[in-house]
């Protein structure tokens, strides 16, 4: 349901509602939160609520600290694990300067931008989001081990998946908070698992994302367990992905779809340090069904851009190559922009990969392009790409820079 500032204020009112978070990410994508009493939310619409970003990663310094938040009231979510006397809302923000004026590391602002770009192209870009985390025990002092809770395999079942009741568990929260979840399993590495969204509008899916990285760490805590989302947990197993799908509204012009795709494809190494933000990133890359070559084919998973067997609404492209560090709202707004790219130059797409390019011998491979094999190839790529300067603030674009 989406909210009005009026029914928001009414709500907490008769809710009990004792608390409301307002949210908002740094540049990595990590979220923070401040909380504010109920009889601060007509101040909090009208004026928004002074912050120090001074300690914020990539909200610059001490000389212009001073930054606003401004709730936006139709995002509005209960949090479930809180109490249910004296209740605990949340609610994104958007982030200004004292002036007024739009913060320019405000990466949700960012992906508001290119999705109405898109919309006055003609144009409406829809994701499905599918992330992979693993669940290791906790130690005696409560610090994370790097001991799966399981040691079961792809789509295995209980006793052997350990993980069953905690993705149940996620998955009525995620309901709970209106976040709808399309399907569950447990994944290839032990103690690894995979959730998987409904397609949504590219705002709500990167919104989606952030809450579902926060619920699977709250449940999996009251669990004893510890979630990690990093890109390369154990050396030996299967890193996680974020892998991204794509969808485009209209969706039945078969030459649009695939000018979409090959927009992609063109910008993606430039790309790269924003889906791959960590040195960890780069070791799950290239190993495991992680894609190293830029390349394309259909339903094959040993390629970067996966087109599955599906029709109509539920026809999309799959980037493989993101991982959970990546900021969902930089992730989305650059594949909004490539995808725009690709169908304004009227792209055409290579020829398909139908080959597995991990059993590809070497003089096999020399015909595809590799993705950077470092994060500081990766931020050399971004930082020499016209396309990323047209589309990522030069005030992010330094943070990433090395």
């Amino acid at each position: 349901m989406k909210y009005s500032m009026d029914e928001v204020i009414q709500y907490t009112r008769e809710e009990d509602v004792k608390f409301i978070r307002l949210a908002f990410c740094d540049v990595f994508g990590k979220q923070k939160n401040i909380s504010i009493m109920p009889d601060e939310l007509p101040r909090a619409f009208e004026y928004g609520i002074a912050f120090d970003a001074s300690a914020i990663a990539g909200f610059g310094g001490e000389t212009r600290s001073d930054l606003l938040l401004h709730p936006e009231p139709e995002t509005l979510m209960p949090l479930p694990w809180r109490p249910e006397h004296g209740r605990v809302m949340q609610m994104f923000s958007g982030i200004t300067r004292p002036d007024g004026s739009p913060f320019p590391c405000d990466t949700r602002n960012l992906l508001k931008k290119a999705a109405e770009n898109a919309r006055k192209a003609g144009y409406e870009f829809t994701f499905g989001a599918e992330q992979e985390f693993y669940l290791f025990n906790l130690e005696e002092n409560g610090k994370p081990s790097k001991t799966p809770c399981d040691e079961a395999g792809y789509m295995d079942v209980a006793p052997e998946d350990h993980g069953e009741n905690v993705r149940r568990e996620i998955c009525l929260t995620l309901e709970q908070m209106g976040i709808r979840p399309e399907s569950s399993h447990h994944e290839e590495g032990p103690g690894q698992n995979e959730i998987d969204f409904r397609y949504s509008d590219a705002l709500s899916a990167a919104d989606q994302v952030m809450m579902f990285q926060r619920v699977v760490k709250t449940v999996a805590y009251r669990n004893g367990l510890f979630a990690d989302f990093s890109p390369k947990p154990l050396e030996n197993a299967p890193g996680n992905g974020f892998h991204i799908n794509q969808s485009l509204r209209p969706n039945n012009d078969e030459t649009v779809f695939r000018a979409m795709i090959a927009g992609i494809l063109e910008n993606v190494r430039a790309m790269t340090a924003f889906l791959n933000p960590t040195e960890n990133s780069y070791l799950r890359l290239g190993r495991n069904k992680a894609p190293g070559y830029i390349s394309w084919s259909a339903e094959n998973r040993s390629q970067l851009v996966r087109i599955p067997a599906a029709v109509g609404e539920y026809r999309r492209a799959e980037l493989r190559s993101p991982d959970p560090c990546a900021n969902p709202y930089l992730a989305f707004a650059l594949m909004i922009c490539a995808g725009l790219s690709g169908i304004e130059k009227k792209l055409t797409l290579p020829p398909a990969a139908d080959v597995n390019l991990y059993s590809l011998p070497p003089e096999g491979l020399k015909d595809y392009e590799k993705l950077p094999e470092t994060f500081k190839e990766a931020c050399a790529a971004a930082s020499s790409s016209e396309f990323i300067k047209a589309h990522i603030p030069a005030e992010i674009l330094a943070i990433y820079s090395v």
